[in-house]
């Protein structure tokens, strides 16, 4: 089912790819004077949803005249619903959708991206009854501003972030481990989550990983301290050239970063080129 709509200005054809899941959308930005072969899966972070990243709009503008149509999934952990989410669920979305595609995650969107060409992860409790789905190969992606978001807890409340872990950690599941709890909102918006979104205890527990670094959990991909050997061929500061845009923002969307997002969205139109030349695959 298509609809016509606009957003910062630019056309969209909006359809349901999943027609047979409940309240998963996903639109298209396109002129929709023709159908493209080739898509740009966006995956927003948390609490993210149509629309609210605004450089977006420099992607879709960079792309008319090119093979490559600009996705974006509205997932059922999409704005509010990431607080109750979990990657092997978004990945599971993700799967039932894409065909030729490359993957674009903003924020905590490149954890999703980074778990796709992996093996899906598994939850004991919540996935019972889970059937692996056969997910086509993704032929590129790209993470845009990937955090850690253990790391950016905040000092000030420390004590209080230690205190949700332990009773995250005492009371993740109830009625014989087939419920998830929820951690009180005025917990939750104290340490700095929004106070209108409801958070598990199992999802804040991944975000915190607090077994970290030896035992990271699956949110728990961009921590300083993860990785910190760095073979002697590789030149560190080339390497930060490449991936950092400077002066860049996290989502880079103000009056003063119009040069970061045309960085940015030059960078991702080069990475579709040779992506449409050399077909290249995970």
């Amino acid at each position: 089912m298509y609809v016509e709509l606009s957003v910062a200005g630019i056309p969209i054809c909006g359809y349901y790819k999943y027609s047979w899941a409940e309240r998963l959308v996903a639109f298209e930005f396109t002129r929709c004077n023709r159908r493209k072969p080739h898509s740009l899966i966006f995956i927003g972070g948390l609490s993210d949803g149509l629309g609210t990243v605004e450089y977006m709009a420099d992607l879709v503008v960079a792309l008319q005249n090119s093979e490559w149509s600009m996705l974006l999934l509205v997932l059922s952990s999409s704005y509010n619903g990431w607080g109750v989410g979990r990657l092997g669920k978004d990945i599971d979305e993700i799967a039932q959708c894409v065909q030729y595609v490359v993957i674009i995650g903003h924020s905590t969107g490149s954890q999703d991206v980074m778990h796709c060409p992996n093996p899906r992860p598994r939850y004991p409790v919540l996935d019972t009854e889970f059937e692996p789905l056969t997910r086509s190969p993704v032929n590129g992606a790209i993470i845009q501003a990937p955090v850690s978001d253990r790391e950016n807890s905040p000092e000030t409340m420390r004590e209080l972030y230690c205190q949700a872990v332990t009773d995250a950690k005492r009371n993740t599941y109830k009625d014989g481990d087939t419920i998830e709890t929820i951690l009180p909102l005025s917990m939750t918006a104290r340490i700095g989550y929004p106070s209108a979104t409801a958070v598990s205890s199992r999802r804040f527990l991944s975000l915190a990983s607090p077994g970290s670094p030896h035992q990271p959990d699956e949110d728990d991909l961009f921590s300083s301290d993860l990785n910190r050997f760095v073979p002697p061929r590789v030149d560190k500061q080339l390497l930060l050239k490449r991936m950092i845009i400077p002066n860049a923002s996290h989502a880079p969307s103000d009056w003063d970063q119009a040069e970061p997002r045309r960085i940015l969205v030059e960078r991702v139109t080069e990475y579709l080129d040779e992506v449409t030349k050399t077909g290249w695959r995970f």
